[in-house]
């Protein structure tokens, strides 16, 4: 069971003033979502998955430099899940990557990570400043995110750098939509540490963006060339204006491909954000000795293969290779979000654990998640934990994300719910344990 230290605070006594206003949504859905305590990492784990994290960045790369440079379009729409208008700028090599968020499972020694969010991650305030914050205030645990907020510099630095030697120098706009305060705060975090650099910034919602076809992005007749947004690009390609049809998404995109916009995260992230990334890693690993044969090198060095074998899962596009053997294994949609579209098996192939849907949800989301092609990946048992809540003690599970910004480790997310991890689980700040309090 995973190792909590509890204040001996209420919630309303610790995210109040300063806090409360920093992270506006501390609670949603009518519940708790901040906790007013900490989940503890040992020095030695928190370096463990700072390692870890790194390592599997370095395959999710190379492997996206694979599928870019030599898989046919027919792979990225069939395999990958990738609409057709994403394709060819998803082929455009950025060097750098913005913000991307593993979760992993850890349960003793055992470390797997079971999902990698490349496109919009968030919970980054969470992570790179409400654990200081609660950490400075009320103990003398070490902070593993404290790095976190100037990773993002970094990672931004490089990324505007690389779009400044495209031509692409003007406003950089910051985007999602305002009525998510959740996505709001996380967008005004980024861009506020992105403007102490020096950058010209603007938070811009999305319904304020002017696509000018051929021409560029507006809000409000200023043109913007590089877009920061906390948007799904596979919600994105799809959009259209709904008075006239219009495909605004595309010619959004299309002025990334005519080189007149640059976004963040780049496109490049929709192919590992597809849960048949997954897969095809995995497919690659066990074919590592026929691609000298297929491209003339061998994709992965003998220590990667290592790597993929300690810290990645056997996930395939099909489920017979589970059912032969009698192993538990999940099945997730390409596109599944917190949780949506995940369905946990048992060794006889029935279903132990399916998402547990709100009840005011909307029946197009849940077709929309439930009818997604699905890779499946063998499963993993989760460590527990119990915590404190205005409702009484929680028994859940836990799931750590762990940042890698612009190719390094940068913090950790943990967070408790059920055996589908969803958007109800409860977020713990983290903390490395020290003598004085351990």
């Amino acid at each position: 069971m995973r190792k909590m230290h509890h204040l001996e605070l209420t919630h309303d006594e610790v995210f109040r003033e300063e806090i409360a206003d920093a992270i506006p949504y501390h609670r949603m859905y009518g519940k708790e979502y901040c906790l007013p305590s900490f989940m503890l990492y040992t020095r030695e784990e928190a370096a463990r998955i700072a390692t870890a994290a790194q390592r599997v960045n370095e395959i999710y790369e190379k492997a996206l430099r694979f599928a870019q440079r030599y898989l046919p379009d027919d792979f990225f729409e069939r395999f990958l899940g990738i609409p057709a208008p994403l394709i060819s700028p998803a082929r455009v090599e950025v060097p750098y990557h913005g913000v991307s968020r593993q979760d992993w499972i850890l349960n003793g020694d055992q470390m797997k990570c079971i999902e990698n969010n490349s496109d919009t991650p968030s919970g980054i305030p969470e992570a790179a400043w409400l654990a200081g914050a609660l950490i400075g205030r009320y103990s003398s645990f070490g902070n593993p995110s404290e790095g976190m907020r100037a990773a993002i510099q970094d990672a931004f630095r490089l990324l505007l750098d690389d779009c400044r030697q495209r031509g692409l120098t003007g406003t950089i706009a910051f985007s999602c939509y305002d009525w998510h305060v959740e996505d709001r705060t996380n967008t005004l975090y980024v861009m506020e540490a992105v403007r102490e650099l020096g950058y010209d910034v603007a938070y811009v919602p999305l319904e304020k963006l002017e696509v000018v076809p051929d021409d560029g992005l507006y809000c409000d007749g200023t043109r913007i060339e590089v877009l920061y947004r906390l948007y799904p690009l596979e919600y994105l390609v799809h959009d259209r204006e709904e008075a006239s049809d219009y495909p605004i998404g595309e010619e959004l995109l299309r002025l990334v491909g005519q080189g007149k916009l640059g976004l963040i995260n780049p496109v490049q992230s929709i192919i590992t954000q597809s849960k048949g990334f997954m897969a095809l890693i995995w497919s690659l690993y066990e074919r590592n000795h026929l691609t000298e044969e297929a491209v003339g090198f061998k994709l992965f060095s003998t220590e990667q293969c290592e790597w993929i074998e300690s810290y990645l899962l056997p996930t395939y596009y099909e489920k017979s290779v589970f059912e032969a053997t009698g192993s538990p294994y999940v099945s997730k949609g390409y596109w599944g979000r917190e949780g949506k579209g995940v369905t946990l098996f048992d060794s006889g192939g029935d279903i132990s654990s399916a998402p547990g849907w709100k009840e005011d949800e909307d029946s197009e989301v849940r077709e929309y998640y439930e009818n997604q092609p699905k890779i499946y990946q063998l499963r993993c048992e989760m460590e527990d934990a119990e915590v404190p809540t205005e409702n009484g003690n929680y028994s859940g599970f836990v799931l750590t994300g762990a940042y890698v910004i612009g190719g390094r480790f940068a913090g950790i997310l943990p967070r408790i719910g059920e055996a589908v991890t969803g958007d109800m689980a409860y977020y713990c700040p983290a903390a490395i344990e020290t003598k004085e309090e351990s």
